[in-house]
């Protein structure tokens, strides 16, 4: 049975515009944080950084599919920091012909530095708050994190019961 109801509605169409106006502030607060702070890697790779900290050892087709670019392009990007010292390949003990990929320390020391240099391109604005909006904001940090994180299991299982079918459906055909 489907709830039609006015309410129902009305909180779909506003949790749509509020997750459109969400979206569309902390990208352009996340662009000008990354813009005025003095980070010496390229963005690209500070976000690579990010993500194979918060993923752990990654192979490297995972890591261009989260990215949404082509497995060349994402070795290239891997090898850049390789080089620097910042990430470190090693084969994958569940298949020898792959390797996963990790941050270094070196890594976690400069994913550190470039994060405390967003927020410290942001702290004057903050700073400039009222206190109630400052609480306002300091209490949505956790809200936010739980919504992200709801979202990456939800994504995560999505992705595995995808894959799942795939590989399934691959070991069928042969």
């Amino acid at each position: 049975m489907t709830n039609h109801s006015p309410t129902l509605a009305a909180n779909t169409v506003a949790g749509d515009t509020v997750g459109a106006e969400l979206l569309s502030v902390v990208a352009r607060l996340n662009r000008f944080a990354t813009q005025q702070a003095a980070i010496d890697l390229p963005f690209a790779q500070v976000r690579l950084l990010a993500l194979v900290d918060e993923r752990g050892p990654s192979r490297i087709n995972e890591l261009a599919a989260l990215d949404r670019c082509t497995q060349p392009t994402m070795t290239a990007q891997v090898q850049r920091l390789e080089t620097a010292g910042l990430v470190s390949r090693v084969v994958d003990p569940s298949d020898a012909r792959a390797v996963l990929v990790s941050t270094t320390p070196a890594g976690r020391r400069q994913l550190a530095l470039a994060r405390e240099a967003r927020a410290a391109a942001v702290a004057p604005y903050l700073s400039t708050l009222e206190p109630h909006e400052h609480d306002v904001l300091a209490a949505a940090v956790p809200i936010l994190g739980r919504l992200l994180a709801d979202a990456s299991t939800s994504s995560t299982s999505n992705s595995t019961s995808t894959s799942t079918s795939t590989s399934t459906s691959t070991s069928k055909e042969h």
